[in-house]
């Protein structure tokens, strides 16, 4: 019998061959661990520059950001500090406006559709974001478009044209999201803002993220400018980039941002809010009727939604991190959440409240924080007449947390924050907007191996020490659908304060 061995198996055998054996020719094991024969050493230190985000501050104020990032595509971007938390002495509103108008016709670019086509040229897309603290402009190219794709963002930031039709169309997309917002059958967006409005009342992150509608016909170009004046300055901006070199980022932002005019002068900056967020707690409440929310061929039932937060702390703070794994491991979700113990089906909010009480269709767990100051909230919905029963779960849930965390529990916890975050900074765009909001507060970035560290740190005693600590200030309350049942903010705060966390007994005559 002859048998045929080809050149490709020939190859294989000798290379395997080269592997199990040592250089005197005896035979070895091949394992993963071990260096091919005659490799030259690993040069650890090269890898560690390599993942580190340099930092370059311009004589005008300017930080530029960077990580490099194999790839032959960039997502480069500006970000300022300014957003809704700025607005206490102009217009409620105004960020709103500059996120809908970005990317509009320029000093450069005579409509948005020529930015458009310019981007195209190097296969780019761009997108704009504003929150409570920042307005981020951002644009994904390819890397040999970096100049273009720089010169557009300075172009957009500073040399907006903000023409009459433009800001006509922008009133008209704001007034039409608002009554979108209304509509929808998820209020997270809603109760998000009514939160907020509740915990910090009248001030900083609890202003309107969203313009109101009464202010959309005030804001103009002038009021736009006059704020403008105030906050894109360049001591307030971060260019930030991944998957380019450092240098040719710096060259760039030299080039275009160094030394730039803004379209609106560059007087001297008066009115720039520098107010700490002062937490006050409170109630909100929106009497609406639900029971026509969704209809089709499977509506959902009318419901009641409740949100309960209590002051955290920033994301400043070392206490930020025993925060982040607390709500990981209260977690929850929606009641029909198609998932398995990856989705988080071993949280707290899942074992003790969706599992036991199949007549609440949500419990979800939310951590908010900031500059100066966090929000830990619990989102929960339920039908209207079983609403003081839902907020007396949750005000249990919160004194539950201030009790005996189990050691698998609190792992398990940990394992899955440090997995979403390594999973998350997959994700280019994810990188961008990291670096960029840590530089812009921070001047520096603590690397996702640095993070990891301090998340492995985090004992039962840190998660009890922080519980104990929130649990001695006023709740923040947003409710929001029939309220008929919802218990008083008072009975609420009780609860809170209790040892077991039930709400007061209430005895009535007639019901």
């Amino acid at each position: 019998q002859v048998v045929f061995v080809s050149a490709h198996e020939k190859g294989a055998r000798r290379s395997a061959e080269v592997l199990t054996s040592s250089p005197g020719g005896t035979p070895r094991e091949a394992t993963l661990g071990s260096s091919l024969p005659a490799s030259p050493a690993p040069s650890q230190k090269k890898d560690r520059e390599r993942f580190e985000t340099r930092v370059t501050v311009l004589e005008n104020g300017l930080r530029v950001a960077s990580q490099n990032k194999f790839g032959q595509f960039c997502t480069v971007g500006l970000l300022v500090n300014s957003g809704s938390r700025h607005e206490a002495k102009y217009l409620s509103g105004i960020s709103h406006f500059l996120e809908k108008l970005a990317f509009s016709s320029t000093a450069q670019f005579g409509s948005k559709d020529e930015i458009l086509l310019t981007l195209e040229k190097h296969g780019g897309i761009c997108d704009c974001q504003a929150s409570r603290d920042t307005i981020m402009y951002a644009v994904s190219a390819d890397a040999r478009g970096l100049d273009t794709v720089v010169n557009l963002l300075g172009d957009v930031a500073l040399q907006p044209r903000l023409s009459d039709e433009e800001i006509e169309m922008t009133r008209m997309a704001i007034r039409f999201e608002l009554e979108d917002l209304n509509m929808r059958p998820d209020p997270e967006p809603l109760l998000t803002e009514m939160i907020h409005a509740a915990a910090y009342r009248d001030n900083t992150v609890g202003l309107n993220r969203f313009c109101p509608v009464e202010n959309t016909d005030k804001i103009d170009r002038e009021v736009l400018h006059s704020y403008l004046c105030n906050y894109y300055t360049p001591d307030r901006m971060v260019l930030a980039g991944v998957g380019i070199e450092h240098e040719q980022l710096v060259e760039c932002a030299k080039k275009h941002l160094l030394g730039a005019e803004p379209v609106w002068g560059s007087g001297q900056t008066r009115d720039v809010d520098r107010s700490v967020a002062q937490y006050t707690g409170g109630i909100v409440k929106v009497e609406k009727d639900m029971s026509d929310v969704s209809l089709g061929p499977t509506p959902i039932p009318e419901l009641t939604h409740i949100m309960i937060g209590l002051e955290s702390c920033s994301f400043l703070e070392e206490d930020f991190i025993p925060f982040a794994v607390l709500n990981m491991m209260m977690g929850g979700g929606g009641s029909f959440s198609a998932g398995g113990p990856g989705k988080g089906m071993f949280t707290r909010l899942y074992l003790n409240v969706l599992n036991r009480h199949h007549w609440m269709y949500n419990a979800t767990s939310y951590h908010h924080s900031y500059e100066d100051t966090g929000l830990l909230c619990i989102h929960a919905s339920a039908d209207p007449k079983q609403v003081r029963e839902m907020v007396e779960i949750i005000t249990r849930e919160f004194i539950l947390m201030a009790g005996a965390v189990g050691e698998v529990e609190l792992e398990r916890a940990k394992t899955q924050l440090k997995s979403m975050l390594m999973m998350n900074l997959e994700s280019r765009p994810v990188i961008f907007e990291d670096v960029g909001r840590q530089v812009l507060a921070t001047n520096t970035r603590k690397l996702p191996h640095e993070l990891c560290a301090l998340i492995s740190q985090v004992k039962s005693a840190d998660i009890k020490r922080v519980v104990t600590k929130m649990l001695h200030k006023k709740p923040a309350v947003a409710a929001l659908g029939d309220l008929t049942d919802l218990p008083t903010y008072e009975h609420i705060q009780a609860a809170l304060s209790s040892k077991d966390g039930r709400l007061p007994r209430v005895y009535r005559l007639f019901r």
